[in-house]
């Protein structure tokens, strides 16, 4: 507990002089900031607008707004989730103004206890242990919603925890944890249906 507090503290400490640094003008810190995030930036506008020109295009904007909404940052959470906050924000509003779905209708048959369920025991990581089950497992994220799979690369690529990726993409931790087990309920029925996966 005490490493991760430590890491915590040196994760925001390099995060406010990073800030800093580019609030002063300092000579390629921004450079620095974008070269820092610009992947998880690409993931997270690319999970939701799944066209790469628009991707591209939305990535510029987020950078450009970081950039003038900078002194906006206050530290309270790390600087990555920050910059997955503005991320979220651009794609989500891109969407909204195409008028794009983001995710399927949800039918809640289990309840909130679906809410508690998102340790059910599917290992993505074991999962892709094998090259042709990758390949298949990529497909069958591609095949999820927009926001399913955006809540899936916060989580488990990124690994923000619930409440960051609660603060970035504004939806109530609940709701991030019922999406993520149905996402992962999907997926092991896809894989299932392709390459006989037990469920």
């Amino acid at each position: 507990m005490l490493a991760t507090a430590s890491t915590a503290g040196t994760s925001t400490h390099a995060d406010r002089e990073l800030v800093e640094a580019v609030l002063a003008g300092r000579r390629g810190a921004f450079e620095q900031l974008v070269r820092t995030y610009q992947g998880l930036c690409w993931r997270i506008v690319d999970d939701i607008v799944r066209h790469p020109d628009d991707t591209r295009e939305l990535c510029q904007e987020v950078f450009l707004r970081i950039h003038r909404s900078l002194h906006q940052y206050r530290g309270e959470s790390a600087l990555k989730s920050w910059v997955a906050q503005v991320a979220c924000s651009v794609a989500l509003r891109h969407i909204e103004r195409r008028r794009l779905p983001l995710a399927e209708p949800q039918d809640d048959e289990d309840g909130l206890a679906l809410t508690e369920r998102v340790g059910d025991g599917f290992d993505l990581e074991a999962a892709t242990a094998d090259r042709d089950l990758q390949a298949h497992l990529h497909a069958a994220i591609e095949s999820l919603p927009p926001l399913q799979r955006l809540l899936l690369t916060l989580y488990h690529l990124e690994e923000m925890p619930i409440g960051d990726i609660a603060r970035s993409t504004g939806l109530a931790e609940g709701t991030i944890k019922s999406h993520l087990f149905r996402s992962r309920k999907r997926l092991r029925e896809i894989l299932e249906a392709r390459i006989g996966v037990p469920a």
